[in-house]
């Protein structure tokens, strides 16, 4: 993440540069894109490093909603740093237009940072299809799905600047063959609603991981199975698995135990099996209870 944070400000620097050479809106909302871009790498960061710290008294389930709180501060800021000021601008630049020049430097910016920009969609897109394949998702459903912030955000923040590149390069385009700037202002403002949009999806994403989701059903079956897999299970009556982080989950359920043990033994039995599940590198931790004889049994 180091190197992609140099990287956006490297590229950064190149379209502001860009952006006062050619007096294009378009670049100039692209530099804002990218300004924006490394900034949130600071919070993906912080959301990796404070996500995995251990847990202690006052977190017994660790830290893994911090990934949460930091990644919806970097979706803020994209939206706040991206895409008002791209909007803005664009609209400015339409009430009051001003000429572009140079506009081959614009598009020797603009193809470098595709190529940059395109490599880093590409490893990302790596990354989330050999996960999607393990759960057996679609590359689209499992980036929306995903518990971890950082994979989705670096995905639908490198798609967006492709998206965002190719309209720069439009505006710059009709402003060099019209005169007009109001194709490169209308870019400009396009580029900002792209930002606004990706913005507000992470922001959605970040508000319902952090309010408790349920596990997915595939997630949820899996444990199902694995829990009634143990000898000292007969059934299960009730299970809640709550995404507390990055790829974990918190374990609530009512199991009736085999065998017809005294309280305390049910009790000994019960917390070895809390600790047998939570012992998962996914399981932040496992709460059980005993089953009521009348409730009825989960189906596998």
């Amino acid at each position: 993440m180091l190197v992609a944070f140099g990287a956006n400000v490297l590229i950064a620097i190149a379209k502001s540069v860009a952006a006062l050479a050619t007096g294009s809106a378009s670049i100039l909302a692209e530099a804002a894109h990218s300004w924006a871009d490394a900034g949130n790498e600071v919070f993906l960061l912080i959301a990796n490093r404070q996500a995995h710290k251990p847990a202690d008294e006052l977190h017994p389930l660790g830290h893994g909603r911090e990934a949460y709180v930091w990644s919806l501060f970097a979706a803020l800021g994209l939206f706040v740093a991206g895409a008002a000021v791209s909007i803005t601008h664009g609209v400015q630049e339409l009430i009051t237009p001003e000429p572009a020049g140079h506009f081959v430097i614009g598009y020797v910016v603009l193809a470098v940072s595709f190529v940059l920009e395109g490599i880093s969609f590409a490893q990302s897109t790596r990354q989330a299809k050999g996960e999607a394949a393990t759960l057996d998702r679609d590359l689209i459903e499992h980036v929306l799905a995903t518990s971890d912030p950082t994979l989705r955000a670096v995905f639908v923040e490198d798609a967006a600047a492709l998206g965002g590149l190719v309209i720069a390069a439009a505006g710059l385009f009709a402003h060099q063959v019209t005169g007009s700037a109001i194709p490169d202002a209308v870019g400009s403002i396009l580029v900002g609603l792209l930002l606004a949009w990706v913005a507000l999806l992470l922001i959605n994403r970040n508000r319902r991981f952090l309010v408790g989701q349920e596990a997915d059903p595939k997630v949820r079956q899996a444990a199902l199975q694995a829990i009634l897999a143990a000898p000292e299970v007969a059934r299960v009556t009730y299970l809640r698995l709550e995404i507390v982080g990055p790829r974990m989950i918190s374990v609530i359920g009512d199991v009736d135990l085999t065998g017809d043990d005294t309280e305390s033994h049910v009790a000994v039995r019960l917390r070895a099996l809390e600790a047998k599940i939570s012992a998962s590198p996914a399981v932040a931790g496992a709460i059980l209870s005993l089953s009521a004889p009348d409730e009825p049994t989960l189906s596998v």
